[in-house]
């Protein structure tokens, strides 16, 4: 047992009849991170995270969450909180209703929902009825359910899904308060810019199987050829220079060049010594991204 990590899985697998959820995966996150799933639609990404919250048993495999083995039964170790599939809410009930139900529950005290409230930008519509909440909204009264756990992993499924930028701002900041402060925070995304704003490593998953998983870095642009979209001073001077530089490559799009970053370097360089000035110089697709592709592809392709 390494209770040095917060998750740690050796050779997961779960099936569902014939269709197989996950394949044999690997996975360690560490405490204080913020780590993200990644994956097409099917990949496995929710079965997982279902497991975490101890809402499956896995069919093969050890799974250790916060340093406890989880065994055949459906529960998961105190301090872990979160949804899958969208939060569990009561409709009828208000925002305030909701958490003070929760803090019943479990028998607390209710002191906290109206800073819990505010910290996810619930504080005006606090005693609405959930029944008329947007998705967003609901988004951030399930995270604030589980922040009321004071929780140590927080398991979050999607929780970007309908969320305006000022909501997504409001989580986001909430989710790196809680990394800040030693706590854990497991989240599956389909958007990769979410995931490369907030996440310290990535699990990428194709069809069960885990096809990376690491640090943001180790998917560096660095060893990548992308497209990047290139606005200079002088377009033809900088057309002259794209095709005089090695490594650099033309496309049909007078604005954008696809190189690996070494060679980019060298054309921002050589811009710079001709006088023309580099106005915007930006990935098409993030470097996250065309990982994601590439491998997901791959996996699907094998």
């Amino acid at each position: 047992m390494d209770t040095s990590l917060a998750v740690r899985a050796r050779g997961i697998t779960k099936t569902f009849g014939e269709v197989v959820a996950l394949d044999a995966v690997d996975l360690d996150v560490a405490p204080g991170q913020i780590h993200g799933l990644a994956g097409p639609n099917g990949a496995g990404k929710t079965t997982l995270l279902g497991l975490l919250l101890g809402l499956a048993v896995a069919d093969d495999g050890t799974l250790e969450v916060l340093g406890t083995p989880l065994g055949r039964a459906l529960a998961a170790p105190d301090g872990v909180a979160g949804f899958v599939d969208g939060p569990g809410l009561y409709p009828s009930l208000t925002a305030r209703q909701n958490l003070a139900a929760l803090v019943a529950l479990r028998g607390t005290r209710t002191a906290g929902i109206d800073d819990t409230l505010a910290e996810v930008g619930l504080t005006d519509v606090a005693d609405d009825r959930v029944r008329g909440f947007s998705l967003g909204m609901r988004q951030r009264l399930g995270l604030a359910a589980a922040l009321l756990t004071q929780p140590r992993l927080l398991i979050l499924d999607e929780p970007a899904n309908g969320l305006d930028p000022g909501g997504k701002r409001h989580v986001n900041q909430v989710l790196n308060r809680l990394a800040a402060d030693g706590a854990t925070v497991v989240i599956s995304s389909h958007r990769m810019d979410d995931l490369e704003s907030l996440c310290d490593e990535v699990t990428i998953l194709a069809t069960g199987r885990v096809v990376f998983s690491g640090p943001l870095g180790k998917l560096s642009a660095e060893s990548r050829e992308l497209d990047y979209r290139l606005r200079t001073s002088d377009p033809e001077a900088a057309r002259d220079l794209i095709l005089s530089t090695p490594g650099v490559k033309a496309t049909g799009d007078t604005d954008v060049v696809s190189a690996l970053v070494p060679a980019l370097d060298e054309l921002v360089i050589a811009l710079g010594r001709k006088g023309i000035a580099v106005r915007e110089l930006a990935p098409v697709v993030s470097p996250l991204e065309a990982a994601f592709l590439a491998l997901t592809d791959q996996e699907a392709g094998r």
